[in-house]
């Protein structure tokens, strides 16, 4: 995501409802996103589908190395030769 420009990516409202579709045109070309106020206060953030995409992939990705950390330090852990096993057991052995 490319670092906002606060003259061009925070919008009132109004200005919104007037550009709409402009605004929403400008979100892929400009790869920023778009504060939109209400009330001189931020009250959404508009993002590219694509940018959304990216950022949840790394929220889940985040947290499955959370997961995986704790689990650790849970002892929940197997040893390789263990995970072999089952692998084998769950997809056949490899030929």
């Amino acid at each position: 995501m490319k670092p906002m420009q606060i003259a061009e990516d925070i919008l009132p409202i109004a200005d919104f409802k007037a550009r709409a579709s402009q605004v929403v045109r400008q979100l892929r070309k400009k790869k920023r996103p778009v504060v939109i106020t209400q009330n001189g206060k931020p009250a959404a953030v508009l993002l590219a589908p694509e940018e959304f995409d990216r950022l949840a992939e790394r929220e889940r990705f985040l947290q499955a190395i959370d997961e995986g950390l704790a689990d650790a330090a849970a002892g929940r852990v197997i040893s390789d030769e263990e995970l072999g096993h089952q692998l084998d057991k769950h997809f056949g052995p490899l030929e």
